[in-house]
């Protein structure tokens, strides 16, 4: 133990660090790398599909979502195989050389169809990564009573490579934190543009990951855990109710397209804000940020005070947080209200995936904790694609108003459906009876 934690959770921790960053590394190098002119886009560009013209951010966007969805669909697959093997390890390396190889080949390809072949090959490869390391983490948690505090950790180290990823990912490219055309570096007499350097990074933060895992993680003692039905459970066992994963995976995506919302309207925000590109930043960072700092506390004392008062309270601060970013006027209002949804998501976050751990029993753990990852790939894909065509259909408000009612939505399910897991009056070793 650690800090308190298991040693082989701080290492999956680390590993999913190093591979947050080389992804979000992605995020902000490949629209910038698209757009540079490096990649064709003859043939593509400008046509009409469905009465659609397709424009230069239209194909950046398929791009970033394809990841998104590959990574969300394919995890529900990936998650019970790994149940029904007992192969964590395998399916978590496996993914880190499909995503180490989609950055690697990134350089050497120039058409789009290539890089979305790439993009979509990195988005297989997460979905064999997430849910067998989720997994993992669950099934390293010696008891009830340490399983939130184990997601807290993990999702903090998630998040730092997620959060900081992007403002490396600037650097790298541009040579400066005040630069902003792309640099050429020189190594060994051999010119390097800043995307080929960010590239390698990507890659440099897959091996490190790959290298962790190989050396210091190893499969827990193997138990079938699920049988050959795909299907989620919608229903709990009496049928009187809605299944508390279900419920909890509906929740999570809901709460993750709140997150996605923001990205997409950088110019309207800052045009009605009247603030630079680098205060936009911080405001995007600020809800990882939160996570950050509240992650590990929340996941703790959701083991020592139950699961479902964090999950409900969280969703309470979630729809406030959402609707202020619709009708702040001021910079430090809306980082004010970033932040305070990043303590909403926190909140939500690390005791769901705990409360369905502990649930996880005879369904699998894979099987089961992917129902929340994917939940959130796929929010993180959809939210930004609903925000642009909310605000073109609507107003600047639009967007976050509809997120706002997701979230009283999300509030309204999780507090009328989801049960408390562990028997607080017996201590906190074994989950009360649910289904």
């Amino acid at each position: 133990m650690v800090l308190g934690t298991d040693t082989r959770v701080l290492t999956l921790a680390f590993a999913r660090m190093a591979d947050a960053l080389g992804n979000s590394f992605l995020i902000i190098v490949l629209p910038l790398y698209i757009a540079s002119g490096q990649v064709s886009l003859a043939g593509i560009a400008g046509q009409q599909v469905l009465g659609l013209t397709l424009q230069t951010e239209t194909l950046i966007g398929l791009v970033l979502s394809l990841f998104g969805l590959l990574n969300s669909f394919g995890q529900p697959f990936t998650g019970r195989l790994s149940d029904r093997t007992g192969r964590r390890r395998i399916f978590v390396l496996i993914g880190l050389v499909l995503f180490a190889i989609g950055s690697a080949a990134y350089p050497f390809l120039s058409s789009y169809w290539t890089v979305l072949a790439a993009r979509a090959f990195q988005g297989i490869g997460a979905a064999f990564t997430i849910p067998a390391t989720v997994a993992l983490v669950n099934d390293y948690a010696a008891s009830d009573a340490e399983r939130g505090g184990n997601f807290g950790v993990f999702n903090t180290f998630r998040l730092i490579g997620f959060g900081f990823g992007p403002i490396i990912a600037g650097v790298v490219i541009t040579g400066g934190l005040a630069a902003n055309d792309v640099v050429t570096y020189r190594f060994a007499g051999t010119a390097i543009s800043g995307f080929t350097a960010a590239f390698a990074v990507a890659v440099l933060g897959a091996v490190v990951s790959f290298a962790l895992v190989w050396a210091l993680i190893q499969d827990p003692p193997f138990e079938a855990e699920a049988g050959k039905d795909l299907s989620i459970a919608i229903l709990d066992r009496d049928g009187e109710g809605l299944d508390s994963v279900f419920v909890l995976g509906v929740g999570t995506f809901m709460m993750a397209s709140t997150i996605a919302l923001f990205a997409t309207l950088e110019g309207p925000v800052r045009m009605r804000l009247d603030e630079s590109t680098l205060f936009f930043s911080v405001q995007f960072a600020a809800v990882v940020i939160a996570n950050v700092v509240f992650q590990v506390p929340i996941g703790r004392a959701s083991d020592r005070f139950g699961r479902r008062p964090f999950i409900v309270g969280g969703f309470v601060i979630l729809v406030p947080s959402v609707f202020a970013q619709g009708i702040v006027t001021g910079p430090w209002l809306m980082l004010l209200a970033r932040f305070v949804q990043g303590i909403a998501v926190a909140l939500v976050f690390a005791p769901s995936l705990a409360l369905a751990g502990d649930l996880a029993g005879a369904r699998g753990s894979g099987t089961t904790l992917s129902v929340l990852t994917m939940a959130f790939g796929l929010g993180v894909a959809i939210g930004p694609l609903a925000s642009g065509l909310l605000y073109n259909f609507g107003s600047f408000s639009t967007p976050f108003t509809a997120g706002a009612a997701l979230a009283f939505v999300g509030l309204v399910l999780t507090y009328s459906q989801v049960e408390e897991t562990l028997d607080l009056g017996q201590g906190s070793d074994q989950p009360a009876p649910q289904d």
